[in-house]
């Protein structure tokens, strides 16, 4: 494994950690899954409250093989649920009590999307919060995620002497949120920063346009759409670690023989990057990464489905994307949850760290995967099932 240090702590960071968002529902294979990473010398654990039983899952394992002191747990104080500086013990304990652990080695405040969002916290009271946790070792070091402006992520930077960062960012928009100048004005201040959505969801893993793959296959046929993606970030010296959502065994092998073999990019390469972003661009419509952040609906409609089946529809046939379509909003039963059904309530949008306009969204959806042809021939094929 590589590492990279943490000019703050002085810690050593293995160049790929593990995003634990997206765990395996099936225990045994989310269990390999770690212990794989860790015996790979992964070291950098990211979690976060809100992500559905995975701080608990993740501390059970290290609990029960030992090995919480062989890495470094990176969670997340969930501010969307603070309604009073009271909610910051308590988010906190519970979080120490379900990763089994009496120390947060990264402790980031989460998805911080504005500079009137901090300060509003600021006044009930977080930074002598922070301070007397780190005062009491309970956290090492205090960082912040972000999803918003470029402009906002550096008033957020300049506003609390942060240990670290954590930003989207990836080779299919360099300049999209904190972007690229965001994380040299990150690096440059001394901060370490961690990349999160380094593939987009998955998207510039296994959802790319067959041509692109092909432009990769052709430049190296060893690499995968994957590894490529990640060797992009690895390349800039300014990025310390960089996560990825690995449910399987298969997908963190992979990974971590791309982090462990990784060399800088030659000029050839970094001009097949240039190629494969302008095909991925004219597929891609909605630039959705799967977050969930956006659900539950009211309406029951499955939003990143629907955007993913879109998408698809583009990227790689019409076909496809139907297919896809019909199992993520159930169209062919009685009760379907259609984006038709959307009553732009605006919930969704709220809470989308990539602010896209979601309602419209989903009638740009529905417009393509429910034209009148295709509800009527749905209408028909009910009669038989």
């Amino acid at each position: 494994m590589n590492y990279r240090e943490d000019k703050v702590s002085g810690n050593k960071l293995s160049i790929l950690g593990l995003g634990c968002m997206r765990f395996s529902r099936n225990m045994a294979e989310t269990e390999r899954t770690i212990l794989s990473a860790i015996d790979g010398g992964v070291n950098y654990f990211d979690t976060a409250y809100i992500y559905p039983n995975s701080e608990e899952t993740l501390g059970t394992i290290l609990a029960k093989h030992k090995k919480r002191e062989s890495v470094f747990i990176a969670t997340k104080l969930p501010l969307i649920m603070c309604k009073s500086s009271d909610d910051f013990d308590k988010f906190f304990d519970k979080e120490l009590e379900r990763l089994k652990t009496d120390h947060i080695d990264y402790y980031l405040m989460h998805m911080i999307t504005d500079s009137a969002q901090w300060e509003k916290f600021r006044q009930w009271g977080i930074e002598p919060w922070i301070a007397e946790k780190k005062q009491t070792k309970k956290i090492q070091q205090a960082g912040f995620s972000f999803h918003g402006s470029h402009d906002e992520f550096i008033k957020i930077l300049n506003a609390y002497p942060w240990d670290f960062c954590q930003i989207q960012y990836n080779y299919s928009d360099e300049n999209y949120q904190a972007g690229k100048d965001g994380l040299k004005t990150a690096a440059a201040k001394g901060i370490p920063v961690v990349v999160m959505e380094p593939l987009l969801g998955g998207k510039l893993a296994t959802g790319l346009p067959k041509e692109a793959v092909k432009l990769f296959s052709r430049a190296d046929p060893s690499l995968s759409p994957a590894a490529w993606g990640l060797r992009w970030l690895w390349n800039q010296p300014e990025v310390t670690c960089v996560l990825s959502g690995m449910n399987t065994s298969k997908q963190m092998e992979e990974n971590i023989q791309a982090a462990k073999n990784f060399r800088p990019l030659t000029d050839a390469e970094l001009s097949v990057y240039k190629e494969v972003v302008a095909i991925f661009t004219k597929a891609y419509k909605i630039n959705c990464t799967g977050c969930n952040y956006c659900m539950p609906c009211p309406k029951g409609i499955n939003i990143p489905g629907c955007f993913a089946a879109y998408n698809s529809s583009f990227a790689q046939n019409f076909a496809v994307g139907m297919q896809q379509f019909f199992t993520s909003t159930a169209l062919m039963s009685k009760k379907p949850y259609s984006p038709r059904l959307c009553i732009e309530c605006g919930k969704c949008e709220s809470h989308c760290p990539q602010h896209l306009p979601i309602r419209r969204a989903l009638k740009q959806v529905s417009g393509r995967m429910e034209s009148l042809p295709i509800r009527f021939i749905l209408s028909i094929a009910r009669r038989f099932f």
